[in-house]
């Protein structure tokens, strides 16, 4: 079921996903689903990104592209409708 989610653009099935990847030794894979959760806006996936740019295991030019789609994919969930509603929760 995890692929099934994934592959429909759940991040959070993605970095479960990676974790597997880590348990089996494939380390290319764990990169390539955290890469894609990090673009999908998962920040516990640049965690685990930036933990593999210190062990060696992501260049500096993927860890920068997936900072740059993490921020866009954040970015795109802002709204003036959403950050009223918050300010609004806020006041509870």
């Amino acid at each position: 079921h995890l692929e099934e989610a994934a592959i429909g653009g759940h991040p959070e099935a993605r970095y479960h996903l990676a974790a597997i990847e880590q348990q089996n030794g494939r380390v290319e894979r764990k990169v390539k689903h955290l890469i894609i959760a990090a673009n999908l806006g998962h920040s516990n996936s640049i965690q685990a990104l930036k933990t593999c740019y210190k062990d060696g295991n992501v260049s500096k030019e993927e860890f920068a592209a997936a900072l740059r789609g993490h921020q866009a994919a954040l970015n795109a969930t802002k709204s003036p409708q959403r950050e009223a509603g918050e300010k609004a929760l806020a006041q509870f």
